[in-house]
């Protein structure tokens, strides 16, 4: 097939070392990415493929990828090529044959360490994207305006767009105009964030090595990162346990989640509609709640 021999000329120019691709198994992918796994001799590939349109995605996720491996904390896989081939956008990245059993304290830690990969500003040199959203990502020195502007409030203007309930964005707005009252006495560091930190985002090689993967990177709050790890499960409490042991969590974390967690649930309303909007809705009833008790 013509798409996958010009990938494999690709990989050869990049590498350096002569790759035919023999065989193409597809190995599923997610509501926005085709994934496979490509395989000639004795060497394989991990391949994304999407629409010509989305290279941009896949530069930016290859960027991060190698902003994570320069903390030398968590493993991640190596991004080799992206480009489009054939009218498809495509990436290809070391195939580490994910899917072994691994500590999660050990994965705890590993991402305490990632995190104290700090940065002079909030943001990144780039934009990128969270599922298939564009993700804002210019420096900030202010954190709270950051996470309005570039965050929240954007989540918010899309929403409105997709046609949710006027109650949600008018109660929206006066969070927006509160959210400073939820940083008293926290100043938070700009954080190395892997920023789409759910539990199908991580997983473990066959020797127990736990590795992150699919990033929306950005430097911001750490809290951000652990505030989505609860939202869809899949982190058990051996991995907290050791995170703040390397780590300790501020106090105020326990009511910041829910506003960190907030701008991927609408995210998750803006790209899929359905029930996401009476939850968005009932988390900023609570943290309004929260304010006036």
């Amino acid at each position: 097939m013509a798409l996958w021999q010009a990938i494999a000329s690709i990989i050869s120019e990049t590498t350096g070392e002569d790759f035919s691709a023999c065989t193409q198994r597809s190995i599923g992918g997610g509501c926005i990415n085709s994934a496979w796994r490509l395989l000639g001799g004795e060497r394989s590939y991990f391949v994304k493929l999407n629409t010509a349109d989305g290279l941009d995605m896949f530069e930016a996720e290859a960027d991060g990828l190698r902003e994570i491996a320069k903390a030398n904390a968590i493993r991640v896989p190596e991004p080799v090529a992206t480009g489009v081939a054939e009218g498809q956008a495509f990436i290809v990245m070391e195939d580490l044959e994910l899917g072994g059993v691994g500590s999660g304290a050990r994965l705890g830690r590993e991402l305490a360490a990632m995190h104290r990969r700090t940065w002079l500003h909030f943001g990144w040199f780039r934009n990128n994207t969270i599922g298939s959203t564009r993700q804002y990502n210019a420096y900030s020195d202010d954190w709270v305006a950051f996470w309005d502007e570039q965050r929240f409030g954007v989540q918010l203007r899309i929403a409105s767009t997709r046609g949710v309930g006027t109650a949600l964005l008018r109660k929206g707005e006066r969070l927006r105009a509160d959210l400073p009252a939820f940083f008293e006495g926290y100043t938070p560091a700009a954080s190395l964030l892997h920023g789409d930190l759910w539990s199908g985002n991580y997983s473990y090689c066959s020797d127990g090595t736990p590795v992150l993967f699919d990033p929306a990177v950005y430097y911001g709050d750490r809290e951000a990162d652990l505030a989505m790890t609860e939202l869809f499960g899949g982190f058990g409490r051996d991995f907290y346990d050791a995170y703040n042991e390397a780590w300790p969590l501020d106090p105020g974390y326990a009511q910041r989640k829910t506003l960190y967690n907030l701008y991927h649930i609408l995210n998750h309303y803006n790209l899929f509609g359905g029930g996401y909007a009476g939850q968005a809705e009932a988390m900023i009833d609570r943290l309004l709640a929260e304010l006036r008790a």
